[in-house]
């Protein structure tokens, strides 16, 4: 399997001169851990993440040392810290080493990323503009897409299950009802495996039928939660 497989296509970004309040409501509300950061032509400049974020003074969390340690502190990670807890702007704070992938990155690689960096998704980039993300849920819901007992021994990640894939996802943009297309959607040897919350009763059933509609669906199965 690839991370075009996996990867969750409609991503929640910041821009560089967004407020940082304003990503951490985004955050919160999204329940993500970390913001791609992109500029005016879609292109990842940064990364703002909950780590970020940690050392904030309007919670009383600025990191604190004894007077002779913050003597022989240098003065560039005094400054880095300073702005990572008084920023008011996403560029201020945000990390500028971009961990990323490409789409056709295989899954294990990305796996390895997320270890190596201790990370907790990596965006997934073509060309140097953001097309998606992966995330370790992301490779979870993989993982269990794969263990279910149609599937077992069959490599996701075939040319047809692409297909099919894009076209859900893209019937899921066409429609101003849902924003699951922020969720993630598998397929495994023509099953649609949809996972994610969802907000009512008629948006589950409405999902349901849209990924049934989709020609060389084999099944569908229904591993999103309730939030209604």
């Amino acid at each position: 399997m690839k991370a075009i497989d996996v990867m969750v296509r409609d991503v929640i970004t910041v821009g560089p001169d967004d407020d940082v309040a304003d990503a951490v409501r985004l955050l919160a509300d999204n329940d993500v851990s970390a913001l791609p950061v992109v500029d005016e032509d879609e292109n990842v400049i940064g990364v703002i993440s909950e780590a970020d974020l940690l050392h904030r003074e309007e919670i009383g969390t600025e990191k604190q040392r004894p007077w002779w340690l913050e003597a022989v502190t240098p003065a560039s990670t005094l400054a880095g810290e300073f702005a990572k807890s008084h920023g008011r702007r996403v560029s201020e704070i945000m990390s500028t080493n971009v961990i990323s992938a490409s789409e056709a990155t295989p899954l294990g690689e990305i796996a390895a990323l997320l270890e190596r960096h201790r990370i907790k998704r990596v965006p997934i980039l073509r060309s140097g503009k953001l097309v998606g993300i992966v995330s370790r849920s992301n490779l979870i819901q993989a993982l269990a897409s794969s263990q279910t007992p149609s599937n077992a021994g069959i490599a996701i990640g075939s040319d047809t299950d692409r297909q099919i894939r894009h076209e859900v996802l893209g019937r899921l943009g066409d429609e101003d009802w849902t924003n699951f297309g922020e969720r993630n959607v598998i397929v495994s040897d023509g099953i649609v495996h949809l996972w994610g919350l969802v907000g009512s009763a008629d948006e589950h059933k409405a999902l349901l039928a849209l990924a049934e509609g989709v020609p060389g669906v084999v099944s569908v199965s229904d591993e999103m939660i309730p939030a209604y």
